[in-house]
């Protein structure tokens, strides 16, 4: 049975059923034009294109927070529509070369919003948060590179139930939070919070793993030009991701200084 990475960009569902397709039209062609294949060097550039849109989003809500502007709006609003553009691109990806940049300019004043809001609090902690992702990031790229940490079955079904596991419980958490005076687990800066934020950044770091292989496979499955688009906003979803989490792990530990 075939497993799928947690990342909704990034399903085996997706790409099996674009390579489906592009096979078919390969069939019927009579001349195939190789530039509109996926390609690692056009997905690479593509993420790259995502980061810069994210990071000059976020740099506008970082200056106008700190000349006075209030981010929380603005970071929820961002998360909002980022998360419309990713559901609908999950069930329409053809569409992931206007909704992928569209992803990274409002996740970006998430992003913005909600590092200023963390930096006011903790000095210099975003700093740390993104240049513990951006090793961490590294790390799992060489790993993978080198083929020292293999994406097996085995290895996919582990770091899936994992993940789902996490989105389901912060799911109950916050709802029992929102509607009872529960406090989860994962809250405040005790060694079971800290521990958990531990486990779950290593989950979001397998998750790599995961997004490397599967946008490696599209490109062996020769899929259309626009899943390069596709597979680069997924890798951003988990990268957001492990930045918002280095981001909570920082805070717990900075607070009990």
């Amino acid at each position: 049975m075939s497993l799928n990475s947690k990342n909704p960009f990034l399903n085996n569902k997706t790409f099996s059923s674009t390579a489906v397709s592009k096979r078919d039209e390969v069939h019927h062609a009579t001349i195939i034009d190789y530039n509109e294949e996926m390609t690692l060097s056009g997905t690479i550039n593509k993420s790259l294109i995502l980061f810069l849109l994210l990071t000059a989003s976020a740099t506008v809500i970082w200056w106008l927070t700190f000349n006075g502007m209030n981010p929380l709006v603005a970071a929820i609003g961002g998360a909002v529509v980022g998360l419309v553009l990713v559901l609908i691109a999950a069930f329409k990806p053809q569409y992931s070369p206007y909704l992928a940049p569209g992803y990274a300019l409002f996740e970006g004043l998430f992003i913005g919003g909600i590092s200023a809001i963390f930096e006011v609090k903790y000095p210099g902690i975003v700093v740390q948060a993104v240049g513990a992702t951006f090793v961490t990031f590294m790390v799992c790229l060489g790993l993978y590179k080198y083929k020292i940490v293999k994406v097996t079955e085995q290895f996919k079904s582990v770091v899936v139930a994992a993940t789902l596991a996490i989105a389901t419980y912060y799911l109950i958490s916050w709802v029992f939070s929102m509607f009872t005076s529960f406090v989860p687990v994962h809250y405040g800066n005790s060694l079971m919070s800290i521990g958990i934020s531990v486990f779950v950044i290593i989950i979001a770091a397998l998750n790599l793993f995961l997004d490397f292989d599967r946008i490696e496979k599209g490109v062996e499955q020769k899929m259309p030009k626009y899943m390069e688009w596709y597979g680069a906003m997924g890798l951003m979803i988990t990268l957001v991701w492990l930045y918002i989490e280095f981001l909570r792990l920082l805070s717990k530990l900075n607070s009990k200084n």
